[in-house]
């Protein structure tokens, strides 16, 4: 996969997943851009010295994702793997805890997908520009198989919209070589992941740098055909 002189946003970025999707990427000439809120997670980003680190985006605010698109004139690829993860039964989870789960995943989602659409334009409208580009989401297995989401059916709903969200914007930019995919993981090999469920076959579970191929294809001048598929990632689970 070439990504030679195309940039690549890539959100949540700085953590395990995103980090190597970053890596990938760098590896195959990207040039990528980088938001984060908290300063630790820039400190401890491995590439940070072959990234721009975008400070201070909220991504479920248009204020943190226009500072994070805004100015780029050579935008090929967005990546959102932003996002969070919440346990909860129904009875116990109130309308604040709803609405975390839909803005943390959902609407970050949305908006970086509205803003990359501008961008590409951008680009397109640009002397010398490329029309076209591409998107890639993180929904997750239970947002496919919402019968997995038992005692998390916030988090599942709002992954869910991702899905749903990824397949109409994909017919919606058919006729712009816009493609637009995302893929849905299991639980992902890391170790917050290993210390929360010690006992768990953690070799089953997908490994973060097998994930980021996948994502790295999609994302790729490689990938001229798939657009609108919600792609599984379950490793051996």
């Amino acid at each position: 996969m070439d990504f030679a002189n195309r940039t690549v946003i890539v959100t949540g970025g700085t953590g395990a997943l995103g980090r190597a999707v970053v890596g990938a990427l760098l590896t195959a000439g990207a040039r990528c851009r980088v938001p984060y809120i908290l300063e630790a997670e820039a400190t401890s980003f491995p590439h940070q010295d072959n990234v721009t680190l975008v400070p201070g985006c909220d991504l479920s605010e248009e204020a943190g994702v226009a500072r994070l698109y805004d100015g780029l004139t050579d935008l090929w690829a967005s990546i959102h793997i932003a996002g969070g993860f919440a346990m909860g039964s129904v009875p116990d989870t109130d309308k604040s805890a709803v609405m975390h789960m839909l803005n943390t995943n959902f609407v970050s989602c949305c908006l970086c997908c509205r803003a990359a659409l501008r961008g590409f334009d951008a680009v397109a409208g640009h002397p010398g520009g490329h029309p076209g580009g591409r998107i890639v989401n993180v929904a997750a297995r239970p947002g496919i198989e919402p019968r997995l989401g038992a005692g998390m059916a916030a988090y599942a709903a709002s992954k869910a919209a991702v899905a749903a969200f990824t397949q109409a914007l994909a017919a919606e930019v058919a006729g712009r070589g816009i493609l637009v995919n995302a893929i849905a993981p299991s639980i992902i090999d890391t170790p917050a992941n290993r210390a929360a469920m010690p006992n768990a076959d953690h070799e089953a579970w997908p490994k973060p740098e097998e994930i980021a191929a996948t994502i790295a294809f999609l994302a790729s001048p490689e990938n001229k055909v798939t657009t609108g598929a919600v792609v599984p990632v379950p490793g051996r689970t």
